[in-house]
């Protein structure tokens, strides 16, 4: 599992979330995060490589180092 960001353009990612947020309650907010984590989990189609993503993720800081 790569913990390093690879992609090219992490601030337009960031900024594409940002967007599919923005005016969303925070309900539906939480379902929009849901439903990207499954499509994502979809891709990566491993369940031992989720798993380490999820253990990772808990054990991240809060704010990016």
């Amino acid at each position: 599992m790569n913990t390093n960001p690879h992609f090219q353009d992490a601030d337009a990612f960031y900024e594409q979330l940002l967007d599919a947020h923005a005016g969303l309650s925070r309900e539906d907010a939480e379902l929009l995060n849901a439903r990207l984590i499954l499509l994502l989990a979809n891709q990566i189609g491993d369940a031992s490589v989720l798993k380490a993503c999820i253990a990772a993720a808990r054990d991240m800081p809060a704010t990016p180092v």
